[in-house]
């Protein structure tokens, strides 16, 4: 047998699943978390988003600095948004609660560590079944990126949020990574592999985000974006 009819008998012998009526009926779901969402985030006004670990301890360095660089977005007029759940998006939450700024949380359900804190504002609560919507709400009603060490859904955002700006298909906003410890391997191979060994990106993109160390430095990376123009919602 050649390698080609043993694929194709593979593929005849595969279960395929059938198409159900519900898959079409999820849009309206789907069409119901958007218009949720868009009604909730319209009426909040400026707002940075902080993203990072669910699995972040409160007594780790990177919770009280998440924590720290909340409280002082709050001072300078921002709200803060999070994933809603717990470790680095309860510090984000919990800073901006406790300076009396704006605390909001795009919540979704997921196995074993998604929960949502307790110190987002009741009205600011927005559950969501579909990462997709909630990923735009994150964009769109958003000043700033301010991500924190985390894992796959951490790397997810801020790379969704570097491709939107690099396409252009948003309007170009701060992207701020807090933790040269963390992040400083993946900036290296970004800049000599991705960008210089194969030149799957150019030297410019390289300048869309800034890396920073302390709460001041991530705070002032947004406030010097924002210098020269007038800080509004970005919708």
């Amino acid at each position: 047998m050649t390698e080609e009819e043993r694929i194709k008998l593979a593929f005849q012998k595969k279960d395929w699943p059938e198409i159900k009526v519900s898959d079409s009926w999820a849009t309206f779901k789907i069409m119901a978390e958007f218009v949720e969402g868009f009604e909730k985030m319209s009426k909040i006004g400026p707002c940075v988003s902080i993203f990072g670990s669910a699995r972040t301890k409160n007594d780790n360095k990177y919770y009280l600095l998440a924590e720290e660089i909340a409280k002082k977005l709050v001072k300078v007029g921002f709200g803060v948004i999070t994933g809603g759940g717990p470790g680095i998006m309860e510090a984000g939450n919990k800073g901006a609660f406790e300076a009396g700024g704006k605390s909001v949380g795009l919540n979704i359900e997921l196995p074993f560590e998604q929960f949502h804190n307790r110190y987002i504002d009741q009205d600011k609560n927005i559950n969501f079944d579909y990462f997709f919507v909630r990923k735009v709400m994150f964009v769109k009603y958003a000043q700033g990126f301010i991500a924190m060490p985390g894992g796959f859904g951490t790397l997810d955002e801020l790379f969704e949020s570097l491709t939107l700006i690099q396409t252009h298909k948003v309007a170009r906003f701060p992207v701020v990574l807090v933790g040269t410890e963390y992040w400083g391997g993946l900036i290296d191979w970004l800049k000599e592999t991705m960008c210089k060994k194969e030149k799957n990106i150019n030297e410019e993109d390289l300048f869309l985000f800034k890396l920073v160390d302390t709460a001041d430095d991530a705070v002032s990376a947004i406030i010097d974006y924002y210098a020269e123009m007038s800080i509004k919602p970005n919708f």
